[in-house]
């Protein structure tokens, strides 16, 4: 009987429509059959039934079944030597075990055994969203919804790889063509069945996953640097009297827009509490003092929590937490009263900061009050974001992290609307699973989890990009969730102001040229006018040999370059913060531009290019104002404008074990590699970043 039921071996793509009666499995099969040059196999059971029912009136029943399915194996063993590259098996044995069991609550050994033991390339279990076609042998038209959910079980329980198919005919067509050939160029990077469903249930191409693995073993260009922007030369100076020049002329556009501010705010604060977690963990507690401890560790950051300790804002309700948990404490000697209060600060079953998110942390002391970040964007956002009385305020969150947010934002917004006489309309994204991406050991290969599944992570800040690509904004604040101040905030507000009136500005000049780019009989002066704006205003390099271009050419090379979104970013003086700042870069083909660069996109080894980054004379504080918009008021697709050879290779641990990460093209960096970019020096005081919770003892953070 096994024998009967064995399933040939074969080098053939097998492909089982799978699913309840009457959900298009024949019609599909031969269609793919057709497209793909290859042999479909019928239902043995349709005519193998039809004519018993023809011959006595007689429905299956249980003594049909092993018959059934040694003639379905018969007609899909036969078909091996018959096909193409692909066999569709319009039923399989799984099917029969599955029906087998809802009629009969049983099925045969020898069946099951058979079923369970099967393999296919991939199953296509085909959805109920198609009209049920009455005939003698289909019988449960009402159960449809009780028949996928065992259908679907069964492919669960017996681990086979298996995409929903959904949609009508051609919808259903169309995608298992793709799905097919996606399937091909999976097996032959190497991935099997189980590996390609999991990638196509991320929502990732394997196109993409394909380049990933090429990143990982060609490695990325580094940028070319070729010297640091500065002031006159890549950077525009602002003055105070420019600034309010500025911010007025923002205030007097700004009713006819809409405004939006995005912050980035996902991010853990692992990194804020990074040396009081390696504290709780290597302190040698009775064993040594905690002066002995920094000198073992030559931790700095250590003396700088103690002596400002009394002067966080969580200071007074950790301390009451810690004192009432531990009776003893004002019993011990100081070393171990600071052991157990920085224990608790970071315990699991209590506050637990290093793994929250930094927006819902206590940040700001007013008085008695205490206020989060996530509190102080809101007020941001009365004080500039805004048009109309109404601020858009959109956060990019982890999903298991947004009953958080949402508590305390209606905690909060209330009073800052009353306070600010502005409604703020508050919504989040979470990044995309679409943009993670496939991490690998340290030769390369695709790394695996203990279960034997790919390991996908977060693409990193890039990944942002598609959510910044959802506004529909006119004007869009970018701030990072950690630069907030409880202080200046009128000097905050001035310069992002006067930010958005400078992108006004250039967005005015750009979209009044691109009008007249777009007419016809546009003259020669006019053209030489764009040009010095470009060079001089934009400072983009125009192509040498522009003036040998048709009058048809220089226009499309001049729409080229101006129909592209537009940033203004500011800039700082540089005073040895870590990241980014502002450079010209020459690309592959020679041509130089304003980029923001990270120092790991920078080639250290080329003392040419190190001396460069470190000749930097202004900083990055991700204080970006954007237009997304062109001049017919249409959005652009920003992923039309990522510099897609500008992701980065990180080393990371995953359950301690070393794998390499491709972090896509940073969301500031090569994701908006190529927007029209405009910088501009701000103040230091508009720069004010907690990356570790010292920050917070800073004047700018502190009551005054």
């Amino acid at each position: 009987m096994e024998e009967n039921l064995k399933q040939q071996p074969t080098d053939k793509i097998r492909i089982a429509l799978y699913g309840p009666e009457s959900t298009g499995k024949t019609t599909l099969a031969k269609q793919l059959a057709e497209h793909f040059e290859s042999v479909w196999i019928p239902e043995f059971a349709r005519a193998y039934l039809q004519e018993k029912w023809n011959r006595s009136k007689e429905i299956c029943q249980p003594e049909d079944l092993l018959p059934i399915a040694i003639g379905q194996m018969q007609l899909e063993n036969k078909a091996l030597s018959e096909t193409g590259k692909y066999l569709f098996a319009d039923t399989n044995l799984m099917c029969t075990k599955v029906f087998s069991e809802i009629y009969y609550s049983f099925c045969d050994s020898a069946l099951d055994k058979a079923a369970r033991k099967h393999k296919y390339d991939l199953f296509f279990l085909t959805d109920i969203d198609v009209p049920f076609e009455k005939d003698d042998l289909r019988d449960k038209p009402d159960e449809r919804e009780m028949l996928i959910r065992k259908f679907e079980e069964a492919l669960i329980e017996n681990k086979k790889p298996y995409i929903l198919l959904s949609g009508n005919k051609e919808e259903r067509l169309q995608k298992a063509i793709a799905i097919l050939e996606d399937l091909e160029k999976s097996k032959a990077l190497g991935f099997d069945s189980y590996d390609f469903v999991q990638i196509y249930n991320q929502g990732i191409k394997i196109d993409t996953v394909a380049n990933y693995l090429k990143v990982f073993n060609t490695g990325i260009p580094k940028a070319v640097l070729e010297r640091p922007a500065s002031l006159t030369d890549g950077i525009m100076p602002l003055s105070e009297e420019e600034a309010v020049y500025y911010a007025n002329l923002f205030e007097s556009k700004k009713g006819r827009l809409k405004i939006q501010k995005f912050v980035p705010a996902s991010g853990a604060a692992s990194r804020m509490f990074k040396f009081l977690n390696e504290f709780v963990n290597e302190y040698k507690l009775g064993g040594e003092t905690i002066n002995a401890y920094i000198n073992r560790k030559r931790c700095g950051a250590m003396p700088v929590f103690l002596i400002g300790i009394e002067k966080f804002p969580f200071h007074k309700t950790v301390l009451e937490y810690t004192q009432v948990k531990y009776p003893e404490y004002k019993q011990w000697d100081k070393d171990m009263r600071f052991f157990y209060f920085v224990k608790s600060l970071l315990s699991s079953n209590h506050f637990d900061f290093a793994s929250k998110p930094k927006a819902v942390l206590p940040f700001h002391q007013y008085g008695d009050y205490i206020a989060t970040p996530i509190e102080e964007h809101l007020n941001e956002s009365g004080s500039y974001a805004f048009s109309s009385g109404i601020s858009g305020l959109h956060f990019t969150i982890s999903e298991e992290h947004q009953d958080s947010f949402d508590k305390i934002i209606n905690d909060v917004k209330p009073k800052v609307e009353a306070n600010t006489n502005v409604q703020i309309h508050v919504d989040y994204s979470y990044q995309h699973k679409t943009t993670d991406t496939l991490a690998v050991d340290l030769q390369n290969n695709p790394f695996r989890l203990d279960d034997g599944s790919l390991f996908f992570r977060p693409g990193g800040h890039g990944a942002l990009i598609e959510n910044l690509n959802q506004l529909f904004a006119d004007v869009i604040f970018i701030k990072n969730i950690d630069n907030v101040i409880q202080n200046h905030i009128h000097i905050i507000s001035l310069y992002k102001k006067a930010l958005a009136g400078i992108l006004l500005e250039f967005q005015d000049r750009i979209f009044a040229f691109l009008k007249v780019l777009s007419t016809e009989n546009i003259q020669k002066e006019t053209i030489d006018e764009i040009v010095e704006f470009v060079k001089s205003k934009l400072q983009i390099v125009i192509n040498a040999d522009f003036q040998k271009y048709t009058r048809e050419n220089k226009v499309s090379h001049l729409q080229e370059i101006l129909n592209r979104p537009i940033r203004v970013c500011g800039m700082v003086k540089n005073e040895g913060e870590p990241g980014g700042g502002p450079f010209w870069v020459r690309d592959a083909k020679g041509n130089a531009s304003l980029q923001i660069v990270e120092s790991s996109q920078v080639d250290m080894q080329n003392p040419a290019q190190a001396k460069i980054l470190s000749s930097a004379t202004h900083f990055n504080p991700v204080d970006l104002i954007c237009g997304t918009k062109d001049y017919r008021g249409e959005k652009f697709d920003l992923k039309e404008f990522i510099d897609n050879e500008s992701g980065f290779i990180v080393e990371k641990n995953k359950n301690g074990k070393p794998i390499k990460a491709y972090e896509l093209p940073g969301l500031w960096n090569g994701a908006m590699a190529k927007w029209i970019t405009i910088f501009v020096e701000v103040p230091l005081i508009t720069f004010n970043p907690v990356k570790t919770v010292n920050d917070l003892l800073k004047p700018a953070h502190q009551p005054q």
